[in-house]
């Protein structure tokens, strides 16, 4: 397994829209620990292709408090959502050091195939529904701050750039 590099705010491959995985083989299987391994040593709790650059329609969460509970899904796809909506505090591995309140459905309910291809059905609610929602945005190429006003959005993207410019400034 290997760790892979995520992608920061406001790159513009985090915008994306991935295709679906077309054939779950090997590659996916490699990926998918690969993202799996990335997102626990990054303390994530999910983790889109997109993020780090593969822009197919595969995410990794885990969600459980031991965090052993890894759930690869594949080609996602919502089969309902609650009318209900819940308001939470995000953060993403994309937008290191910074989090906002983002609306989402209460639960949800999703499709999907495994690492082995199999068919599964999740109904999501809590932290896990807030998980899978936020991961699929990124399957569209979304970024939670897109759900924060313009002028929040605009403060966190100026403050990763600056920190990106020094960190190249310190490298050389």
């Amino acid at each position: 397994m290997a760790l892979l590099n995520i992608l920061t705010y406001p790159d513009p491959r985090l915008h994306k829209v991935a295709k679906p995985v077309a054939q779950i083989d090997e590659r996916i299987r490699t990926l998918a620990a690969d993202m799996i391994e990335t997102m626990y040593e990054s303390s994530g709790v999910g983790l889109a292709a997109t993020q780090v650059d593969v822009h197919e329609r595969l995410l990794v969460m885990d969600v459980s408090e031991e965090r052993d509970q890894p759930l690869v899904v594949i080609n996602p796809r919502v089969v309902w959502q609650s009318n209900e909506v819940v308001v939470g505090d995000e953060g993403c591995l994309s937008v290191p050091g910074f989090s906002g309140d983002v609306e989402r459905y209460a639960q949800i309910h999703i499709e999907f195939e495994n690492e082995r291809g199999d068919t599964h059905k999740l109904e999501a609610e809590g932290l896990l529904a807030v998980c899978v929602q936020h991961e699929m945005d990124h399957l569209i190429g979304k970024v939670y701050v897109e759900y924060l006003s313009p002028l929040k959005r605009g403060r966190i993207k100026t403050k990763l750039l600056k920190e990106a410019k020094e960190a190249l400034r310190e490298a050389s």
